[in-house]
Parts: structure tokens; C-alpha cells; sequence
């Protein structure tokens, strides 16, 4: 498996004796990301932006992904927003959450909880090809639902 160094710049939100994010198990493919903020409370279908406190440096031909913790989707019902978010090789800033609640109920987000997974992937850049035709394929031009549920 390939690894990638990542500069990681802590922010005066990021609390001293938090240690930075690491993988769970040696299968995982993402770090989890935590509140750096105070706790909040996000009513139904609510959004917030959360501060992680961490901003990083990526190497050139790479992103980092913002994904959701399926804990929290499945039992609380907090997604992201725009998901998954990218975060840019070129992008300075605080790393912050857009969470959003689809709860019936509000839900308290803690200062430290686990809000969010970030993943390095590699890029490649596309180059547009114009043609007159595309080539055939089994599928064709049948649109959403049409290859099974």
C-alpha cells in the first residue's frame, strides 16, 4: 500500500491534548475528523459548518475527500451536505464540515465528537476527445433505474 506525506498544520481551535487523526484499523481508508468547535445543536434538516481545527498541505496530483460517518448517518441521521466534499491540492484553509441534520429530532454535536472521515485519493486529469459519435455500449443511452434496482 502506498502513502502519501501530508503537511498538517494544527489551528488554535485544535486542543493540545487531542492527538491527529489517525486510521482505526489497518484495513480503514479514511481518518476521522472532529469537532474543534463548541457543541452545537442542529434542528431537523438544519446545516452548520464545523470546524476541525486542522489545515493541510496535499501533494500535487492528489485530493482529500470528506465523506460521512456511517454512524453517525445511520443512527442519527447527520449527513454532509455537499458529499463528498472535495478538498483541493491547493487549498490552505481550516477544513470545516457543511453536517446536516435529516433527523425528525435536533442533534447535539459534541466539542470532540467524530463528525467525518477524510481519504487521500489520487487524480488524473482528463483531456476532452470531441467526436461526431460515441461508441456503443450494452447500456446505451438508458438513464437512472435501468440497470436494476
Amino acid at each position: 500500500m502506498d502513502t502519501v506525506s501530508v503537511l498538517v498544520r494544527r489551528l488554535e481551535n485544535y486542543p493540545a491534548d487531542w492527538p491527529l487523526p489517525a486510521y482505526a484499523t489497518p484495513g480503514a481508508a479514511a481518518v476521522d475528523l472532529r469537532n474543534a468547535g463548541p457543541t452545537i445543536l442542529l434542528p431537523p434538516l438544519g446545516r452548520q459548518l464545523i470546524p476541525t481545527g486542522l489545515a493541510i498541505a496535499l501533494p500535487p496530483g492528489t485530493e482529500a475527500q470528506i465523506r460521512p460517518r456511517s454512524g453517525l448517518a445511520l443512527q442519527r441521521g447527520i449527513g454532509i451536505v455537499n458529499t463528498p466534499c472535495t478538498i483541493d491540492s491547493d487549498y490552505r484553509g481550516e477544513i470545516r464540515i457543511p453536517l446536516i441534520n435529516f433527523d425528525r429530532e435536533p442533534q447535539e454535536i459534541a466539542h470532540g465528537e467524530r463528525i467525518a472521515q477524510l481519504l487521500v485519493a489520487p487524480l488524473v486529469r482528463l483531456r476532452w476527445e470531441p467526436v461526431a459519435e460515441l461508441p456503443s455500449s450494452e447500456r446505451g443511452t438508458a438513464g437512472f433505474g435501468s440497470t436494476g434496482s
